[in-house]
């Protein structure tokens, strides 16, 4: 068995493919394949949040909770995604094949390892961003996939004024990490 993992290191295409990273303009083609793949199987745009919405309403229901009456779930087709659950979601499958090819692909790199936390500076400014850019993402009505790829997909101008403000927001929010928190 050790030996097709010694043969398997040294394939040239198992290199190419798995161990070395995509060049900027492969990411970008695979990309665009998969947005316009799941525009035309599932006639909606690509988005990463909106099913944080979901799962968040099936764990309030989990401890007891109802979250059918806000306004966000008012629509037939949420009403029906909220009782439909986790496994019967395509977005919560979507996102967790996201969350598993990540390990997946990092484990594959060799660069998944434990890293001893610098300092609870760098804890902190890691929970703050987050929340900052889930509660960012839900303000603007999706993500960088929903908000940005989805909108330049469609030539929708939302979509580039997006992309802009984004790198602005990327730009000041690296001068304020190394400012504060590095």
């Amino acid at each position: 068995m050790n030996e097709f993992w010694l043969k398997l290191g040294k394939n040239k295409i198992y290199n190419t493919l798995l161990k070395e990273p995509l060049t900027y303009i492969a990411g970008a083609v695979l990309l665009s394949i998969f947005q316009i793949a799941h525009l035309s199987v599932f006639n909606s745009g690509w988005g990463v949040t909106g099913t944080f919405a979901n799962w968040g309403a099936w764990l309030y229901k989990l401890v007891g909770g109802d979250a059918s009456s806000w306004s966000y779930f008012a629509s037939e087709s949420a009403q029906k995604t909220l009782s439909s659950g986790f496994m019967n979601d395509g977005g919560s499958i979507r996102n967790l094949g996201i969350i598993v090819g990540a390990l997946v692909a990092t484990l594959f790199a060799s660069q998944f390892k434990f890293k001893k936390i610098k300092s609870w500076r760098q804890v902190i400014a890691a929970v703050l961003g987050g929340l900052l850019m889930g509660y960012g993402a839900r303000l603007a009505g999706g993500c960088n996939i929903g908000a940005l790829f989805t909108s330049i997909a469609s030539l929708s101008l939302s979509g580039f004024v997006f992309g802009g403000f984004l790198l602005v927001g990327a730009f000041l929010g690296s001068k304020l990490l190394v400012k504060y928190f590095m």
